[in-house]
């Protein structure tokens, strides 16, 4: 296991390794949560902690309180590794996300980047933590929400980024569990281009109004922005 370290600009880098890395889906969701100050925020299947880290970046307003969970020890060792070298104010907890041992009702946000296929579809993937992180091996979108509804005080925020043919399985599991979609964002590579993710946010106990936003297009200025450590 090669560990090295990957810059997120002037200040910041983070700790990364084959099994635990990053894409461009991490800065979408990162951005699309909307951090506030005050907020106490709940990361789940953080992995090597890129989405909490970049709330961090220099021209950022940062979370209060910052909880990144992950069921890999692996993962939860490169986030120590990076907080080591940059000591940022990040709880990494190696749990299990359906035995959670975090009090009920005690957060303002929860973020996850899920497994995006499916239990049996899909190629499998050969690595036990690319399995994990590809496939709902070890959790499921109903165990995810059912976690989120859970942490989230009334009126908190859940935010994940999914694949398009998981838009059903996703909102079924969010109102399964009290997480009222409020806002969607489809992310694609162009303007003639079909999505291949979505952006979605559920609030805890509101009343159903779904906003459909604008299409993200990852060849645009937008994502430049979202690059540049000094833009939030």
């Amino acid at each position: 296991m090669a560990y090295t370290f990957e810059p997120l600009g002037k200040v910041l880098s983070v700790c990364v390794s084959a099994e635990h890395t990053f894409g461009t889906d991490a800065f979408l969701l990162s951005a699309f949560a909307s951090v506030k100050a005050r907020d106490a925020v709940c990361d789940l299947g953080t992995g090597c902690g890129i989405i909490p880290i970049l709330w961090f970046r220099p021209g950022h307003t940062p979370p209060q309180k910052v909880v990144a969970v992950d069921i890999q020890p692996q993962a939860i060792d490169q986030l120590q590794t990076t907080l080591r070298r940059f000591p940022l104010p990040i709880l990494p907890l190696c749990e299990d996300l359906k035995t959670l041992s975090l009090d009920a009702g005690s957060f303002d946000l929860v973020t996850c980047n899920p497994p995006y296929k499916s239990g049996g579809s899909g190629i499998v993937s050969r690595s036990d933590a690319d399995r994990i992180a590809r496939h709902e091996t070890l959790c499921t979108m109903d165990d995810i929400a059912a976690c989120a509804g859970r942490l989230l005080k009334f009126g908190g925020r859940f935010c994940l980024c999914q694949r398009p043919e998981r838009l059903c399985d996703v909102i079924c599991a969010m109102k399964a569990h009290g997480l009222e979609p409020k806002r969607l964002r489809f992310v694609h590579k162009d303007a003639s281009s079909a999505p291949w993710l979505f952006l979605i946010e559920g609030k805890k106990g509101a009343k159903p109004f779904l906003k459909v936003e604008n299409p993200f297009l990852t060849n645009s200025e937008e994502m430049k922005r979202l690059y540049r450590e000094d833009t939030p």
